[in-house]
């Protein structure tokens, strides 16, 4: 082994395209390679666990060029784009930007503005639009968020490939239960603003939605308006966010192996950037029910940085190694689950994303 040639890299989506950051075998040294994606904007950079793929999400740019998915068969060497059935057919909105990439059951999706899933079968080379969705009946009455009418997470249960829970901006938590064909909202006790949505209505802005590798009926949200719990697959939500120095903020991340360990980091909700322009991530232990702010080696002065929705990971080492992108441009990253941090890339363009492959 090389002394960059790790099992762990971390791939980033920016403004101006994706790279690829190779580290060393103690997670302490990385190289940064890119931009790829001919430097499009890129909302997501993913990996493929089951082949090592990498997936790239770009937004398209008019006349220019179309929105798609990128991949790469050799760990970002070289890419190949797709918009092969990216698309609501004649008479449909222009999609925009497809914001998410992921595995799941077996397929690849593909979220997307405005609010629509795709799906791949043949590993992004053609898509497939998951019309369920947007046949929901109250389509017609969606809103975007101030970043877009935006489907953003994908939840796949990988027990049952039928269960999936999408996160949108704003209209809210979906699930379906029968591989797509049809939709019901689950945004139960969550606020907009101060009133509780008192039914599974269509309702609320979700930022982050996620889903404990081990989690069974647990899910996790970053809302407009909060930090939320479920433990029934999404039917009702509990807010967690009660020691928190802000209830607003977009990432979210659980721990591999503890699906009560739970991240988050709060921001100003009128500034977007972390209070006080101190830098922190806040850690959990218990889901959410207490919180403690985690910032040893993070800037503490003039740290007038925000995190995007996308913008936070976890790899699965032992111990743990988090990371998390900044909209100035900083890399940051712990090798032991949050207790200490240290600066790994400076000066990229405004990170969008944040994910881990762990090679085998």
């Amino acid at each position: 082994m090389t002394q960059l040639e790790s099992k762990v890299l971390i791939l980033v989506g920016t403004k101006k395209g994706a790279f690829v950051l190779r580290g060393d075998p103690r997670r302490e040294a990385w190289r940064v390679e890119g931009p790829f994606c001919e430097n499009r904007p890129t909302q997501h950079v993913n990996v493929d666990p089951r082949t090592g793929d990498l997936f790239a999400a770009t937004a398209g740019m008019g006349e220019w060029w179309s929105a798609g998915v990128w991949r790469s068969t050799d760990l970002g060497a070289t890419w190949t784009f797709s918009d092969a059935g990216l698309g609501y057919g004649e008479g449909g909105p222009e999609l925009l930007k497809i914001w998410h990439v992921t595995e799941a059951n077996g397929a690849i999706y593909a979220g997307a503005e405005p609010v629509g899933l795709f799906r791949s079968a043949d590993g992004g080379e053609t898509w497939e639009h998951v019309r369920g969705l947007r046949d929901h009946p109250s389509s017609a009455g969606w809103m975007p968020g101030n970043g877009g009418l935006c489907l953003h997470s994908i939840v796949a249960d990988p027990a049952d490939a039928q269960r999936m829970w999408v996160g949108t901006s704003a209209a809210g938590t979906f699930y379906t239960a029968d591989g797509g064909a049809s939709w019901a909202p689950k945004n139960l006790n969550t606020r907009n603003f101060d009133e509780a949505n008192t039914a599974n209505e269509v309702a609320g802005c979700v930022h982050k939605l996620i889903r404990p590798a081990d989690g069974v009926e647990t899910l996790y949200q970053q809302n407009h308006f909060g930090v939320y719990r479920s433990g029934d697959g999404g039917t009702s939500w509990q807010e967690i966010s009660a020691g928190l120095p802000s209830d607003f903020g977009f990432p979210m991340g659980v721990h591999p192996r503890d699906s009560k360990r739970v991240y988050v980091v709060p921001l100003d909700g009128n500034g977007r950037f972390m209070p006080e322009g101190k830098a922190a991530v806040w850690r959990s232990a218990d889901a959410g029910d207490s919180w403690e702010r985690l910032d040893a080696g993070l800037p503490q002065d003039h740290a007038f940085m925000g995190v995007l929705r996308e913008g936070f990971a976890l790899d699965a080492c032992d111990p743990v190694g988090v990371y998390f992108g900044t909209n100035t441009g900083q890399l940051f990253g712990s090798r032991d689950e949050g207790d200490s941090w240290s600066l790994i890339a400076d000066y990229l363009p405004p990170i969008t994303s944040v994910e881990v492959a762990v090679l085998q």
